[in-house]
């Protein structure tokens, strides 16, 4: 029987995950998706393939679940960042600071895109956590909005352009001490294309 890690059954699995999740990120950007295998986690986390297989069955679901936890820990550090401010100008900056240093911390993984590596369904599921992001940008354009530091443009046009913007690696693939000016520069972009004359 497997020595339980942590106290309790919980705990144990939740250390497990964690630890897998580590070494997935891991060889996920050293190697990419296509050469990652469940034998070789396994191997790197110190764990039984059979003690991994029962936590994922196969490399999908454990794909899926890494990507799931990396998105709502993401959600709560962008709740946390965006609620701590509370003019709407401001927490659409920090919305977009945020979005964007994110994206400077995570290099492209090489090998095939996550979109052909996944099952339709997968990355449906993957995709879903795509909306808590989506739905606070909306809440900020509306605060926005009703305050009447913003244009009174529709959510449903603006939010796909500044989803679209802000998922454009080129912004933040400059050198390290460019990062910082290029983000503040796409802030000001994003503030001045919803329609505000304030500079963050």
């Amino acid at each position: 029987m497997p020595k339980i890690i942590g106290g309790s059954l919980e705990a144990h699995r939740q250390q497990v995950r964690a630890k897998v999740f580590d070494v997935l990120r891991t060889q996920l950007y050293e190697r990419g998706f296509d050469a990652v295998t469940l034998a070789g986690v396994a191997a790197e986390a110190g764990l039984g393939r059979t003690a991994m297989y029962n936590h994922f069955p196969d490399k999908e679901s454990l794909l899926v679940a890494f990507v799931e936890d990396e998105a709502t820990r993401y959600v709560e550090r962008l709740d946390e960042a965006v609620g701590a401010v509370e003019d709407p100008v401001a927490k659409l900056a920090t919305f977009v600071r945020l979005q964007l240093r994110v994206l400077a911390e995570y290099h492209l993984p090489p090998g095939t895109a996550l979109a052909s590596a996944l099952a339709p369904a997968a990355y449906r599921r993957i995709s879903a956590h795509a909306d808590p992001i989506t739905g606070q940008l909306r809440e900020i354009l509306a605060a926005g909005r009703r305050s009447g530091q913003l244009a009174d443009e529709d959510p449903d046009i603006l939010i796909p352009m500044i989803t679209s913007a802000l998922s454009t690696r080129s912004i933040i693939d400059v050198p390290p001490e460019q990062v910082e000016s290029a983000i503040d520069a796409a802030v000001r972009f994003v503030l001045r294309a919803v329609g505000s004359s304030e500079s963050r």
